[in-house]
């Protein structure tokens, strides 16, 4: 049976003796129960093919396409189809770079995901970590006095606001996340459907809270991003090819670390669409769109 070892964090385990692409009913259950415990997973050394992978995300529920292809994975590379390394001027690597930003997958969708799965082909000589950080502990060690500032707080979610901020701008459709449905609003503290347990929601997407002056609203996220990013509770992976790690992006966020960019790093990613019940929310018109077509919350 696999062995599930706990990291030197508030969050994250390492499952080890265990074939990811061969996973037996009881195994999965290990890695199922796994996952809810310690919200997120390092599974060294799997070497998974793209449909291995793909097959392993859809364990945890439907995948959320990334690409216009319609396939179920995509790349995070800062190289080119053509072999070439990207340039600060092309808008994959200005994505890149916006990964450096702590964040949620998916929080700027009016369906929010429920899993990221990352798994490493080509990494870079030095750094290039991806790190992660426990929202649930951040949320608990807030005193009574925050717990009560932002317990009925929503904040409006938008990847065009959150790479404008990092110094981009993008267009609508020029990527995946620029779309007319609108920004989300979503609760500065976060139920975990499974769980129960309570998390602080936030991350570079967040960028407003109604009823609050925008600079108010920007240094209280800001404030709390800065508190629930600190040791214990980070992990930060570094990687080898063939690792995957996992997370649930209802109570984690996690960040890309600089690498030196002039050198190839492949990563494939598979997301898991969350659950409309919980994850689906209203939105309110983004500025920087170029239209409005809202999706209605169930």
């Amino acid at each position: 049976m696999p062995t599930v070892t706990p990291l030197d964090a508030t969050l994250g385990a390492r499952i080890t003796d265990i074939k990811l692409a061969e996973m037996s009913d009881a195994e999965w259950k290990v890695v199922e129960d796994a996952f809810h415990e310690y919200a997120a997973l390092v599974f060294p050394g799997q070497h998974l093919s793209d449909d291995e992978q793909v097959a392993f995300g859809e364990r945890f529920g439907p995948i959320e396409v990334l690409r216009g292809d319609g396939k179920k994975f995509a790349a995070i590379s800062n190289k080119a189809a053509d072999g070439h390394v990207l340039s600060p001027e092309e808008k994959r690597y200005q994505t890149l770079r916006g990964n450096e930003g702590w964040h949620t997958d998916s929080s700027y969708m009016p369906l929010a995901a429920k899993a990221s799965i990352l798994a490493a082909q080509v990494v870079p000589s030095s750094r290039g970590e991806t790190e992660l950080a426990d929202m649930r502990d951040a949320y608990d060690k807030l005193d009574d006095a925050m717990k009560a500032k932002i317990e009925n707080l929503v904040a409006y979610h938008s990847l065009y606001a959150s790479q404008a901020k990092a110094g981009y701008v993008f267009k609508t459709g020029e990527s995946y996340g620029f779309h007319r449905h609108g920004t989300p609003i979503r609760p500065l503290v976060k139920v975990h459907p499974i769980t129960g347990r309570k998390s602080l929601f936030i991350g570079r997407h967040a960028f407003r809270i109604p009823g609050m002056a925008d600079t108010d609203a920007q240094k209280l996220l800001d404030d709390l991003l800065e508190f629930a990013v600190q040791p214990p509770r980070t992990y930060a992976h570094q990687w080898q090819p063939g690792d995957v790690m996992m997370w649930d992006n209802r109570c984690v966020l996690h960040r890309a670390c600089p690498y030196d960019y002039s050198e190839p790093r492949v990563m494939r990613h598979v997301r898991v669409a969350g659950d409309p019940a919980t994850e689906l929310v209203e939105t309110a018109p983004d500025e920087r769109a170029d239209g409005f077509e809202p999706v209605a919350a169930e």
